[in-house]
Parts: structure tokens; sequence; C-alpha cells
């Protein structure tokens, strides 16, 4: 199944010729309407009609504005409307749990939950962190994540997203979605689009420009739009800009990503909102498809806006339509309706900015002490859920020698500070801001406070002690003759080792949120080798963010078994000890390729741009990660998909059925005119501050001071403003694209059969080669989870949808299956692939 070097080169040649420095991102306009068209989206729309209809101008601008860093007790909060005793909306991080508060959980990192391959554990993970920002008084959860979607293994924020892989990442994200969202809270996926590393990603004092991510067509359908089209397919309220800039334009302000990807070709009827301080224009960021600002300053604390008063104005002077400045008020309350806020009467009752009880109510400016953190309890049974995905979430890598799993060993050491406390707590380092004790979750603004953290030595040592087993811990890992001491005589010495990383506004032990490189930190690929140089039973425990290089680790005959625990939150401990005990069967497959040297990925982060504004060339195309690999013909240490476990599986009986959904019809028509409701009062007069107010400072208002500016210049994109019927595009018309994408096009199955003596848990895993001179060798399509006693069998079975056997065509602007001849695989793994099968 390998290709030939020739037709390897010539496949990335033709790619490489893609992307070049300046690439420029077509303009699109007028920014789309909702519609309210979608059936999940109708009885939220007609809602926030009823509701926008009877605001003011100012009411509506306030809907659209963040209030300022810490202008409230949220990361985000927008602005009041007490008239209809409406609070504002609290927009609150993170992925992995409530942000910034206590007596919350912290949940296992997505690339964690995502090494599951279980949808089941997806929307369960999903709508128990949903319910625990509900019920802190959260409207909006800034998760889940599909950007970065992880083109660099050293990308910092890889781990708060699921795998560099679409397919996988987009049915994490939706189940997420769904269980976010069911619990009564908007899920906010981000970051869109192109995210793709920590260095230079946002302008700052010292970075003019952010990086430009330069890709074509055909790679941001195929590769990093696909997860973003399941996410709005799963009914996402709200998409978060990203920082950088795409092919030469903001994230914030770019109109062909937002106007026309997002709203037009996906259909996207949620609302849209910067990252924060994301937002570099006024005017051209609304006409681009941007509906909301946060933190609603233009910088950190700055007092000052893009929108608020300069939006108001806009409104008044007739240079923003009424119809856009409704459509973004209608986009914010239909995502407020269609998840039930309005009868989810929970008020926010923490406070980002302290643990005290009491504090300031706007804290930026020191003032209105008062009691702001009623310290609710939110964590239900969530421990228990945290603890399964823990364990189902770890990819045993190695295993010889019968060395797992372990049965009451007369004799354990534990090995590495990995393994243990942070002595001064899980949460001293702010935003885990540190490498000190186990990691169990990355840094930056995607973490949470832990609740409590069960290091491996505090499960182990209970472990131990229930066996009877002698127990010897080293947690410092450059103490050579304590660990000698340890492990010398012990039946297992178990290693802890780990890699972190996280967001580019911090760097620890010298990375700037990118990783620096792909080993393991504290000297832990020395102290491996230490270790198995004395004791022929060593097993290798890693808590890391991504890959890491582990050949040698690998080919080292002492080291008897190697386990990814990745970031498994507040119950790494008791998870890593199931796993090793037995009390739970490994079930994960690595969600990402490991490779043997960091060149084998094809990819890396840029951390010096030679030019500015800095151009960040995707030359790659749609060839990352295990595509990547197999395009080139490399080897890795450990394949994407790969996991073994404590028993053994067969593969057998593979059958296609071809369905006949009928031909592929391009959407047709036209839209309806921009509709615009209730009426606004354009007396300047009326907008300005009331007589006697006290206004708070830096705090962000949507009223103006002064007179409104008029004679401004029109030269306003061609479009912006045209408020008339508009086209409908071929490749778009229902939520996530053209409805007929989705239709099944053949029916797959194939018998899995546990051959071994031990119930497990089997992955099964089906890729398509799509036959084309350009395309990758296989890409995966469809998995399950199949819970399999020793001896029986089951029946893996996915349906192929249009969707999945087509090829962005670039000139027709749509989906069209190819000529190509084209086949199903499916297997173990993407390089244990037993079964195949034509598609006719």
């Amino acid at each position: 199944m390998l290709w030939s070097s020739i037709a390897t080169f010539a496949v990335l040649t033709a790619i490489v010729k893609g992307q070049t420095d300046g690439d420029t991102s077509p303009p699109h306009y007028p920014s789309p309407w909702a519609r309210g068209n979608a059936v999940d989206w109708q009885d939220a729309y007609q809602k926030a009609k009823a509701f926008v209809s009877q605001l003011t101008l100012l009411e509506k601008v306030n809907l659209t504005t963040g209030v300022g860093w810490e202008g409230g007790p949220c990361v985000g909060n927008t602005g009041t409307i007490p008239r209809l005793n409406f609070p504002g909306l609290c927009l609150q991080d993170s992925p992995l749990g409530v942000r910034d508060t206590d007596l919350n959980s912290a949940f296992p990192a997505g690339v964690n939950v995502a090494s599951t391959w279980s949808t089941r554990l997806f929307k369960s993970r999903g709508n128990a962190m949903g319910s625990e920002h509900r019920d802190k008084g959260v409207d909006v959860q800034l998760g889940p994540v599909a950007g970065p979607l992880g083109r660099a293994p050293e990308g910092g924020r890889n781990w708060e997203g699921f795998s560099p892989d679409p397919v996988l990442t987009g049915v994490a994200i939706a189940q997420t979605i769904q269980g976010i969202q069911d619990a009564g809270v908007v899920a906010c996926a981000k970051h869109f689009i192109m995210n793709e590393q920590e260095h230079n990603r946002e302008s700052t004092a010292t970075d003019a420009f952010a990086y430009s991510s330069n890709l074509d067509d055909k790679t941001m359908h195929e590769l990093y739009l696909w997860p973003f089209a399941d996410a709005v397919r799963a009914g996402v309220g709200a998409i978060m800009c990203s920082y950088n800039q795409i092919n030469n334009s903001y994230g914030s302000q770019n109109s062909y990503t937002l106007n026309y990807l997002l709203k037009e070709e996906l259909d996207f009827q949620g609302f849209v909102t910067s990252d924060w301080w994301a937002q570099h224009t006024g005017v051209a960021s609304a006409f681009a498809g941007l509906d909301m600002t946060m933190a609603g300053d233009q910088n950190l604390d700055s007092g000052n806006t893009w929108w608020g008063s300069n939006l108001t104005a806009a409104v008044l002077n007739g240079t923003i339509p009424q119809w856009r400045l409704d459509d973004m008020a209608v986009r914010i309350m239909s995502a407020y309706y269609k998840v039930g806020r309005d009868t989810i009467n929970i008020p926010t009752n923490f406070n980002s900015w302290t643990l005290d009880t009491d504090g300031y109510r706007f804290p930026e400016a020191n003032e209105d002490y008062e009691q702001v953190n009623w310290h609710v309890n939110v964590q239900d049974d969530h421990a228990a859920l945290i603890r399964e995905i823990g364990g189902a979430s770890t990819v045993l890598l190695k295993n010889t020698k019968n060395a797992l799993p372990l049965n009451k060993p007369k004799s354990v050491a534990v090995i590495g500070y990995d393994a243990h406390d942070n002595p001064d707590g899980p949460n001293s380092c702010s935003d885990r801001n540190c490498d000190e004790g186990t990691l169990a979750m990355g840094w930056g603004s995607g973490t949470a406070n832990f609740p409590y953290l069960i290091a491996p030595n505090t499960a182990l040592k209970a472990q131990a002690a229930n066996d009877r087993s002698k127990y010897a811990n080293v947690s410092d890992n450059w103490d050579y003759a304590a660990v000698a001491k340890a492990v010398t005589g012990a039946e297992v010495a178990i290693v802890f080792a780990n890699a972190d990383s996280g967001e580019g506004y911090i760097t620890v032990d010298g990375n700037e949120g990118d990783r620096n490189n792909l080993t393991l930190w504290g000297g832990g690929d020395a102290l491996i080798a230490y270790v198995a140089s004395i004791n022929p039973n060593t097993i290798v425990v890693l808590h890391t963010v991504g890959p890491v290089i582990v050949e040698a680790i690998k080919q080292n005959p002492n080291v008897t078994a190697i386990l990814w625990a990745g970031l498994p939150g507040q119950e790494s401990g008791n998870a890593i000890t199931d796993v090793l005990y037995g009390k739970v069967n490994p079930q994960a497959k690595s969600v990402f390729t490991w490779g043997k040297a960091r060149e084998d990925w094809g990819t890396d982060v840029t951390y010096e741009f030679p030019s500015d504004p800095p151009q960040l060339n995707f030359v790659e195309g749609v060839f990352i990660d295990y595509r990547h690999f197999d395009a080139a013909g490399i080897e890795p240490s450990y394949e994407f998909g790969f996991g073994l476990s404590y028993t053994n599986y067969s593969y057998s009986n593979l059958q296609i059925a071809k369905q006949n959904p009928g031909p592929y019809q391009p959407t047709k028509g036209f839209t309806s005119a921009a509709p615009t409701f209730g009426k606004i009062d354009y007396n300047p007069a009326d907008a300005e501050f009331p007589p006697g107010f006290r206004a708070v400072p830096q705090y962000v208002y949507p009223y103006i001071s002064g007179p409104v500016p008029t004679g401004l210049p029109q030269d306003w994109p061609a479009g912006a403003t045209d408020g008339s019927p508009q086209p409908l595009v071929g490749a778009g018309g229902s939520s996530g694209g053209n409805r007929q994408l989705y239709d099944t096009m053949y029916t797959v199955s194939a018998t899995v059969t546990n051959t071994g003596s031990v119930k497990g848990t089997e992955i099964a895993q089906l890729y398509i080669s799509l036959g084309g001179p350009t395309d990758p060798k296989i890409v995966l399509r469809g998995f399950d989870d199949l819970i399999l006693d020793p001896g029986q069998s089951a029946v893996f079975t996915y349906d192929i949808t249009r969707r999945d056997i087509s090829n962005w065509d670039t000139v027709s602007q749509n989906w069209v299956i190819s000529s190509y001849p084209k086949t199903v695989y499916v297997g173990a793994s993407s390089r244990n692939l037993p079964l195949s099968g034509a598609l006719t």
C-alpha cells in the first residue's frame, strides 16, 4: 500500500505550489443574516426576533459589546438590559472545566477524551462540563476546541483540542457540543480558524502583526474546516475567532472565512465572537461577520472600544444599516434561547478575579465591594466519570514479558517528580504556569482549578499497601543515588515522565507556549534510561501534551511496558492505577502519530519569522500527521490509531452494501431580504449618557459623548450594506453544508471478535482511499467502541456518506466524487487494516 517515491514527490510538489507569502483572502459581502431555517433553530429564532424587536439602539449595542476586562464576574461579560431584567451574558473558560473558581471539577483534556474513541464519553464529558458551567451561572462555555487542529506536534494548545485528524475531531467536537448544550449552556467552538501555533499568534507591543496562515481552498475544506462543519451541524451556538490572520486578513474581520465559509456555506445560525482583544477594526469587522466583541475594550484595561459607543455612532450616522446590528443581536439571542437559558434562572455565583467571598463587583475599577462568591459546589458525581475517562484514555503502547497487568508484586518502586504532588499544591501555579509535580493539564486559559489532584504516587502507594507490596518512591529526577537504591531488586520499577505546553502568554522552562522540542522534560529520557539500566522490569508512564520521541525507550529491552496517560485531570493517580493493575483493560488508541525523529512529521512550529507581517505557509496541504507519514513512506514508532489491550481481537467478514440516495443537487435559490426588528431612534441626543449617570471607570458603555461623526468616507467594500435577497451557494443551504453531503452512499460492516481471555473494548476503525494522485493514501472516516467478552463477536457498522468519499473542487466550489477507484479498509489502526474492499 506504500506509494512510490515518484508519486509521493508529485503529490507534495503539487501541494507546495498552493501557498506563498502574501496570499490574500477574497472579500465576500454582505454578511449573511440568520434565517432560523434549521429545525433545531426555528423556535429559538422566533423568540430572539420577539426579544430584539423590543430593544432600543443602545440595548442592541449592549448585547454585542463586552464591558471590558474585569468589568464583571466572568472572563467575558456583555452589557445588561435592566428594563427587561436581562443581566447580560457571562462567557467563561474553559474547554476542560469552569476556570477561575472553586468547588468545580478538573476534567481530562480534549486530547485524552479523544483517545477513548467513545462517543458516549465525548458527550458525557461535555454534559458534565456544561452542567458545572450552568450551575455556576455561566451562559457561554468557551469550548470545545477544533483550532488548533494539530498541524505541528509542538503546537502549544493542541491538547485543548482532540486530534490532528479532522474526522475524529469532528465527531468529538459535535458530541461535546451536544452534551454542553443539552445541559443548558451555549457551547462556543474555537478558534476559527488556522490558529496552529502560539509564536506570533497575535499583534502585541513587540509583534506588530500576527502571523498569516496561508493555505489553499482545497486544504481549507478537506482538513481544517471539516470539524467546524460538524460543530455547526451539531447546532453549536457560538464560534470564536482566532487571533491570527488567514491569507493576510485577521480572523475577526476576514469576510471570506466568516461571511462565506461559516455563515453562508456552513449556514451557521449562531453568533461569532472575537477572541479577547483579537478585534482590530470597528465597522469593518461588523461588515465582515463579527457579532460580538470580547472583552469589549480595544486592549487590556484600555477603557476604549471598537464597538460600544462607536457602534452606536456608526448606526446613527448610517454607516452600518439597522439590519446588520439586528442580525448580531438576533444571532446572540437565538443561541441563548436554543439552549433554554431563558428557563434557567441561576445567577452568576462566582468571581473570576478572586476566590474570596467578598470582593469588588467591578474589579478593574475597585468599586462596589460586596459578596462576589457564593462557593457553590457543582462537582456532583463527576469524579467517577473523570476517573473512567482517565483509564479509558490511557494508551498501552508496549507490553512485553507479561509485564502488565500487575498482580500483587512483591515490591514496587515509583520514580519521577511526575508521579508526585506539587509540594505547594496543585493550584499553586496560576493557570498551571509551571511543571511541578504530576502533570494533569497543560497551561493557559484552557485550564481550571483542581478541587484536588490524586497523584499517581498516592494511588499506587495505597494499592501497594492493600497488596502488602514493599513500596519505595523517589520524587527527585536528579537524585540518582536514591533512584538506584529504590529500583535495585524491585520486582517492578515504574518511571513517570512528562512534557508540557500551553498558551503563548505564559513561558515555562523557556517554552513560550509551543514546545521547543519533542523530548521529555526534567531529564525524563535520561532518568528512564538509568532506571532501565538497573531494573529489567521498567514500566514507563508518560503524561504528555502530545507525541514525544520514544524510539530509544521502545527499543530498550528492559523497558517492558510504555503507557501514554496524557492529561487525565483530577483523578490521574486512580486512573493510571486502574490500568496498571488490570481493573481497567486499556481501550485507548493514539490520536496522533509517534515519529522517530522530529523531522518525521514534516511540519514544525515557526519560532522566528524573517518577514513582517509574518507569513506561515501551509505548504504541506492536507498532509499532516499520519497522512504525511504514509505519503512519505516513513515508519513511525507507533502509528495513528495504535493501542494495545490485555486481550486480542480479530477482524472478519467485511460486507459492503451500496445505497442509492440519488444524485447530488447543488443548493439553488435566494434568501429573503435582510429583516429588521423594531424601530431605532436616530436622535443622537437619546444616545448620550443620561443626566447624572455615574460611569464606572474603564467600563465599556454604549453611550456616545459629543456629536456623531458625519461625512465619513463611503468606500466600504462593495455589497457590505446590501440587504437585498442574496443567492444561496451550491455547497451550502443547511447546517454543516449541503444536506445531501450527509446522504448514505454505502453501508459497511465487519465482524470483530475477542479472541483472548479478558473482557475488553476494541476500537474498530474504518479508513477510505479516495484514489486520486493528490489524495492521502488513506483517511479515517469512521470508528466505534465495541465491548466484548472473551470469545464474543460483534458487528461494526458504518454508513459512508457522500461527504466521506468526496473531494473539494476549487472550480465549481462544491464537493465532487472523483472518478478514481475508492477502497474501504477496516482494522485496528491506520497501519493494521486486515479487511479491504472496493466501493464500486
